[in-house]
């Protein structure tokens, strides 16, 4: 997958690492903007009492 990744980035080498930077920060970005809340919504935790 990463292979196949990299070779549709366009441009030289320098590039394509500040590119993969970019998508993976927007990745975190939507990570904690939708995706944890929502899992944090889903399981129910209960609080451990006395410890």
């Amino acid at each position: 997958m990463y292979g196949f990744l990299w070779r549709r980035l366009p441009g030289p080498t320098w590039l394509k690492i500040i590119e993969v930077a970019v998508l993976l920060a927007l990745v975190v970005y939507a990570l904690f903007t939708w995706g944890y809340p929502w899992v944090a919504e889903q399981v129910e935790v209960d609080p451990v009492i006395g410890e």
